[in-house]
């Protein structure tokens, strides 16, 4: 073991003289220590904030804020302040800067590998998107939910008006019964449900675990084989079990809905495994992508509604024309639906504005790998080189060369007004840029 550690430690040290010396120009970011080079310089905290101001800090010496970067143990990490260069390398390189990184304490300790966002682009990828996108991809298909989506948005306000104080409970449960429905075909009775409880602390864990720089085994691999007592073995094994509740508890009541004949809605699992013969591999994707819906959609809706509630306080006049609105149409004796979006514009914009302004779920976008070298404005990203996309950032949901006052909440922004364009649809990069742009766009947005 001990031959093996050295050996590695021998070869990292040859390849971080090499890359440190290289004559290639890469794009700008802070300076590095020898031998450490950028480990102390990655946040652990608002990184998207300490990115953005890179950006800001490297473009003004070299015109070049769009895109910096700084180097890990050997590894480049090189993050996307715009929406020029998101769209230029992710939407029109995408063949390039499609695939994930490897994680391995994600994947291999604790066992994500074959959830969606992990899965490197290729057929099985491509199997997940087409199971979900068949479900809800569509307007026309998320249309089967909107009476239980209603339903649950009523049993919310009723449970937020018992106990005005507590509005995030009432919140994630409405969330979680509405993505368990359409993944699982559970229907939430218990106000503890342990199938919700498992949804929020994986997807707590999975925001971690994705995090660059949070565990020294990601950078490296040769760690995995250190005792079971070191810390980070004894956590991966606590998630490991926290995701198989998620994972194959979930599944199995799924099935047993189905055969029960108890189940009241269409899900994913009951949608291709009802009066179908499927082989092993077919089930373990069946299952994973179920929980790759309910992880990837759980999330943003809560992440908004907290956002929603910050942004009613601090601006009651929006809040009050909003409100004026909703009567107009609605009424005071029901709550809104669906079939009403379209006569209610400024309610729409609201939300949006909401997503714009306040968004704190996952602020960067998942890492993308990039699987050849690359050049971009003169400045060379290598192969295996790790890309996040400051979604966040001042030049993306907040710039104010896009949104005049970006630190202000204002729906108006977002209306055609007076023959005025609105400004760009946040909904735009929101979601996701390039070829992994989640399947959940439809349903996420009601």
């Amino acid at each position: 073991m001990s031959f093996l550690l050295y050996s590695a430690f021998a070869l990292f040290i040859v390849f971080v003289i090499r890359s440190r010396f290289s004559k290639n120009r890469y794009p700008p970011g802070p300076r590095g220590l020898p031998i450490l080079e950028n480990i102390l310089d990655i946040p652990r905290t608002q990184e998207y904030k300490v990115y953005a101001q890179w950006g800001k800090t490297y473009g003004a010496i070299t015109l070049a804020g769009d895109v910096c970067s700084v180097s890990t143990f050997g590894t480049r990490l090189v993050i996307l302040n715009s929406r020029k260069a998101a769209h230029d390398l992710l939407e029109k390189r995408s063949e390039k800067y499609s695939n994930r990184p490897s994680y391995v304490m994600a994947g291999d300790l604790v066992g994500w590998k074959d959830t969606l966002v992990l899965l490197p682009y290729a057929a099985r990828l491509r199997s997940y998107r087409t199971m979900i996108h068949k479900l809800i991809g569509t307007k026309i298909a998320v249309k089967e939910f909107n009476e239980f989506m209603e339903r649950e948005a009523l049993l919310c306000a009723r449970r937020l008006l018992s106990d005005p104080n507590d509005f995030i409970g009432p919140i994630r449960k409405a969330v979680g019964a509405i993505i368990l429905i359409i993944s699982h075909g559970h229907s939430i009775e218990d106000e503890h449900d342990p199938l919700v409880r498992a949804g929020d602390d994986t997807t707590d864990q999975l925001g971690v675990l994705l995090t660059p720089g949070t565990f020294l085994v990601d950078t490296f691999p040769i760690l995995r084989f250190l005792p079971k007592w070191m810390p980070f073995h004894v956590k991966a094994g606590r998630w490991k079990r926290t995701l198989y509740e998620l994972t194959d508890d979930s599944y199995r009541f799924a099935k047993n809905t189905v055969y029960d004949g108890k189940e009241s809605l269409p899900n994913l699992i009951s949608r291709f495994t009802v009066d179908r013969q499927i082989s092993e591999e077919e089930e373990i994707d069946i299952k994973w992508a179920a929980t790759s819906l309910y992880t990837s959609g759980a999330d943003t809706p809560v992440s908004a509604m907290h956002s929603f509630v910050l942004a009613m306080v601090l601006y009651p006049d929006v809040q009050r024309k909003a409100q004026a609105e909703v009567d107009a149409i609605v009424g005071s004796g029901r709550l809104p639906t669906f079939s009403g979006r379209t006569h209610l514009p400024y309610t729409v914009c609201l939300m949006k504005e909401v997503i714009r302004w306040g968004v704190r779920c996952f602020p960067l976008a998942a890492p993308h790998c990039v699987t050849r070298d690359d050049v971009y404005n003169g400045y060379f990203i290598p192969k295996g080189s790790i890309v996040l996309t400051n979604i966040w950032c001042v030049q993306l949901l907040n710039d104010p060369d896009v949104y005049p006052e970006p630190h202000v909440f204002n729906p108006d922004r977002l209306l055609h007004s007076n023959g005025k364009a609105p400004q760009p649809d946040p909904y735009d990069v929101c979601f996701g840029i390039g070829r992994r742009q989640v399947d959940l766009y439809p349903s996420t947005r009601q």
